[in-house]
């Protein structure tokens, strides 16, 4: 008998069959056949790396940031950089841990040597397709010694350069990978005429074959499925628990605002739903169908999420879900600004848009 949830059933259709639905158009057959699928593929390296570190330690070097590296971050940040290195359509990729926009691989014979411009990578590159790629490759790299869930987090935008452009339209895809019990990748895609306007959100799992100790299955997406084939917030009549993820919380001992608003979802019964990564609150999120994740920004505390490797695709990621991501110091929505620059921060309130609306009334006034 046939398995019903294999790879290309109806009830769960293989990725390559279902990207085939989603992106039908000849031109954008690099994104449907290559970045896509490599970069998922590179969900399960990081989940791997994760499983073999039996001995999460600093290596004595900080990134751009002045953030202390771990050993995970640099095998995480390689096994990203890796699958960027086989699509020819990606000419230009920074991340967290490397902030400069480099020629890839497939344009630049070493992404940490190369001085080329995203100019002289894009006019280097023979593809139709040019894109780039920001990436965090290891989002929550504080509560993996504790073995909690964590997450990598990847945008690809049109063109060679995710600066200075409006995200909303540049910015086509967004991966939250997942790596937790399970590994999972929470995919985004927004393109005009294909999506549609708002875009569309799914869930694809990558089972234990594409998931194990061969490293030759580091580009093998053969038996990821799409378990979630559209991801969207409930309306609000079938909520029935309301979820809230107050991140820095401590700011509330100084912020009478950011207090109230905590004070609220206490008083009205709320369910506190908070990890400590972004990642796996923001899924959360989305497998319930409801939640509002919260990131200050107050007087005694800095903005602490990267705009570029981490608002931007989080937030294309839930506005596709249906949800609102804004920014809590004046409400503006996130992708509605460019990213000037690698190093710009920001806040986050994210989630439902009723709770986002109700949260930037208590933040912003």
């Amino acid at each position: 008998m046939s398995d019903p949830t294999g790879p290309g059933s109806s009830s769960h259709p293989a990725l390559e069959e279902y990207l085939n639905t989603l992106l039908p158009s000849s031109n954008r057959s690099s994104l449907r056949t290559s970045v896509l699928p490599n970069l998922i593929a590179s969900i399960s390296a990081v989940a791997r790396t994760l499983r073999g570190a039996h001995d999460v330690s600093a290596v004595g070097s900080a990134n751009a940031f002045g953030d202390d590296q771990l050993n995970v971050d640099v095998q995480a940040e390689q096994a990203v950089r890796d699958a960027i290195a086989r699509c020819p359509a990606i000419v230009t990729a920074s991340s967290e841990e490397d902030p400069v926009e480099r020629s890839s691989p497939s344009t630049s014979t070493s992404t940490s040597t190369s001085t080329s411009t995203p100019e002289t990578a894009a006019a280097s590159s023979t593809a139709a397709e040019l894109y780039t790629v920001a990436f965090d490759p290891l989002d929550g790299s504080s509560i993996i010694a504790p073995n909690w869930t964590i997450g990598t987090i990847i945008g690809v935008w049109d063109g060679p350069t995710a600066l200075g452009v409006p995200p909303r339209t540049h910015q086509v895809a967004a991966l939250l990978g997942v790596c937790g019990p399970r590994t999972s990748v929470l995919v985004a895609l927004r393109l005009p005429g294909t999506t549609g306007e708002g875009g569309t959100c799914f869930e694809v799992a990558l089972s234990s074959a594409t998931d194990d100790t061969d490293t030759d299955t580091d580009t093998d997406t053969s038996n990821a499925l799409v378990i979630r084939r559209s991801i969207r917030f409930s309306p609000p009549p079938s909520i029935k628990t309301r979820y809230f993820a107050p991140a820095n919380l401590r700011a509330a001992a100084g912020d009478p605002r950011y207090l109230t608003l905590i004070t609220q979802y206490i008083e009205q019964q709320y369910t506190l739903r908070y990890s400590g990564g972004l990642v796996p609150d923001v899924a959360h999120m989305l497998s319930k169908g409801h939640g509002v994740y919260v990131s200050p920004v107050t007087g005694g505390t800095k903005a602490k999420l990267r705009r570029l490797y981490e608002l931007c695709p989080v937030a294309m990621v839930v506005e596709c879900a249906g949800g609102k991501a804004v920014d809590p110091v004046d409400g503006g929505e996130v992708l509605e600004r460019e990213v000037g620059g690698v190093e710009e921060r920001g806040g986050l309130v994210c989630g439902t848009g009723v709770e986002v609306e109700g949260a930037v009334r208590a933040l912003v006034g």
